[in-house]
């Protein structure tokens, strides 16, 4: 294998395809035969960090990847008239095709990778041992004066739908944005990571937090970020946080804690679980129906158990897609999420109280990638006081296909 192959239905981060200085070592193959990259993700110091008061405005380092600001203008030229009016004085016809569709021509880049100097990426499977590989990544380390700066993250690249939680994405560095921004937010508490894939966002808040719950399903990808915690741990360590990876399964109605599995919980975790989450956070989790009605599933059973409030932070990219269903560019995911986000919010059950909130995104940037439309929410769960005689009636693990707002006490 020397280089990678997409099918119909791979799926690849922007991370990856939009971070021109990035650097995608591969190391080894997983235990599922996939690819494994090692990125570095550098933590940008106060002269370097970005202000993003102006929503609209991208990074500079990212710019090669666009288009100069001279051919946009003489787009603008074509497309606007002396007025500004769309399609300007002469109403330029637009191309159209042998079928009569519109032909839209694509100017080729003119920072092609011979001018940018940047080599193709064509990774190779190294024929080093993991251990030489990571002696030659410390020697390089010790080079780097900011190294307690960097953040790597071992991914997959390119996966089929179903494995996208070993990729890093955008929503992962969105909310890592807000936690760096507002570290007092956070500073000694218990926070749970629902979906937390490769365990970035999980490491940046266990630079702040005291004890740090970072779940997701699936040996394999548990394992991945098991070791993305090992080797993080000169960002966590120093704030004396403590990182736990964990299975919880959004589509399952209880905690783990058979003795068989891996990544298994402890009663006394359960209970600690319970008794000090103070913040919930997930970062990009919402792109499938199904599990976005099981992570409200979850949020709904855990914070009407939890004995006090309980802040939730969510992330996620708006994606536009062309479906058959609208024949048309839609947003379906971020349209059913939504939907599930304000259900929850009106729901009455007596339990516990649900308020909905989006946060701008204009806080301060400490990692280098292109900020696009991306959301964030927050949800504060208000646990209410309930007659002794209230019988739990909390749907039985066959009853979870139920949506948020469906749920009774």
């Amino acid at each position: 294998m020397n280089q990678i192959t997409f099918h119909h239905d791979t799926v690849l981060s922007d991370v990856h395809m939009l971070l021109p200085n990035a650097r995608h070592l591969m190391t080894r193959l997983n235990s599922v035969g996939q690819p494994v990259f090692l990125s570095k993700f550098r933590i940008l110091s106060d002269g370097e960090r970005h202000d993003n008061s102006d929503p609209g405005k991208g990074l500079k380092e990212a710019e090669e990847n666009y288009e100069p600001s001279e051919d946009r203008a003489k787009d603008t030229q074509v497309t606007q008239g002396k007025d500004g009016e769309e399609g300007g004085a002469g109403n330029v016809e637009p191309f159209l095709d042998v079928d009569g569709d519109i032909d839209i021509k694509h100017r080729p880049r003119k920072n092609s990778n011979k001018e940018s100097g940047r080599d193709l990426v064509c990774p190779i499977i190294l024929k080093q041992s993991n251990s030489a590989l990571e002696e030659e990544d410390e020697d390089t380390d010790d080079k780097d004066n900011t190294f307690k700066d960097i953040i790597k993250i071992e991914h997959t690249m390119a996966t089929t739908l179903e494995d996208v939680g070993k990729q890093v994405w955008l929503g992962a560095f969105l909310l890592a944005d807000f936690i760096l921004s507002k570290p007092h937010m956070f500073r000694g508490a218990t926070v749970l990571e629902l979906g937390a894939g490769t365990g970035l966002t999980s490491i940046v808040m266990a630079s702040v937090a005291k004890t740090l719950y970072c779940t997701d399903v699936g040996e394999d990808l548990l394992s991945m970020c098991k070791r993305n915690v090992t080797l993080n741990q000169h960002i966590i360590e120093p704030a004396g946080g403590e990182v736990r990876v964990r299975q919880l399964d959004w589509l399952q109605y209880d905690l783990c804690t058979d003795a068989g599995v891996e990544f298994r919980w402890t009663e006394e975790e359960v209970a600690d679980l319970y008794d000090n989450t103070k913040i919930i956070i997930a970062a990009d989790v919402c792109y499938d129906e199904d599990l976005t009605d099981g992570l409200f599933r979850t949020l709904y059973r855990l914070c009407s158990n939890f004995r006090h409030t309980c802040t939730i932070f969510i992330s996620l990219e708006k994606r536009m897609n062309f479906t058959l269903r609208h024949m048309d560019v839609s947003c379906d995911a971020y349209n059913h999420f939504s939907h599930c986000l304000f259900q929850l919010e009106d729901q009455v059950d007596g339990r516990c109280s649900f308020r909905v909130e989006q946060l701008p995104s204009d806080f301060a940037q400490f990692l280098l990638y292109e900020r696009i439309e991306q959301l964030l929410w927050k949800v504060t769960a208000t646990p209410l006081p309930f007659p002794a005689s209230t019988v739990n009636t909390v749907p039985a693990p066959e009853d979870t296909k139920q949506s948020p707002v469906e749920l009774k006490v």
